[in-house]
C-alpha cells in the first residue's frame, strides 16, 4: 500500500484503485489514509456515501491531531452529517483544528458563534480545552 499512488488514483477518479491504497494504511493507523478513506466515505466515491463511517475514520485520524480531520468532524456536527446538529460540538472541533494550524476552522468557528448563546460557547470552549485524544 502505497499513500502517493492512492492519491494519484483518486485525483484521476479511480476510486476503487485509491482505497485498495488507503484501506490497509488507514486499518495500519495512517492518519492521511484515514482522512482520506473518511472523505471517500462521505462524498461516496467508490464506495457507497456513509456518513457514520466517514466520522469512524475521521475520528481516528483526529485522534492523531490530524487538523483537516478535525476540521470535517465539526463541519459533519454543524450540518448533521451522521450525526444530529450539535453547534457546541461542532465549535469544540472547529476549536481544535484551528489549534493544531488549519487555516478555514477560525472561519467556521466565528460563524458558528452567531448562532450560538454564551453558555453555549463557554461549554465549547471548555471541552476543546479538556479535550484529549481517545487511545485505541
Amino acid at each position: 500500500a502505497d499513500f502517493k499512488v492512492g492519491m494519484d488514483a483518486y485525483n484521476r477518479g479511480d476510486f476503487a484503485a485509491a482505497l485498495r491504497e488507503w484501506r490497509p494504511l488507514a486499518e495500519q493507523g495512517d492518519a492521511n489514509a484515514q482522512f482520506y478513506l473518511g472523505l471517500s466515505y462521505e462524498n461516496g466515491d467508490g464506495i457507497p456515501r456513509d456518513y457514520t463511517k466517514a466520522r469512524q475514520w475521521y475520528e481516528k485520524a483526529a485522534a492523531q491531531g490530524y487538523a483537516k480531520a478535525q476540521l470535517y468532524l465539526g463541519m459533519q456536527s454543524s450540518f448533521g452529517q451522521g450525526v444530529p446538529v450539535d453547534l457546541v460540538q461542532a465549535y469544540m472541533w472547529y476549536s481544535i483544528a484551528a489549534g493544531n494550524g488549519n487555516m478555514h476552522a477560525p472561519g467556521y468557528r466565528n460563524d458558528l458563534t452567531r448562532q450560538m448563546t454564551p453558555a453555549q460557547i463557554a461549554e465549547a470552549q471548555k471541552r476543546a480545552r479538556e479535550w484529549k485524544p481517545k487511545t485505541p
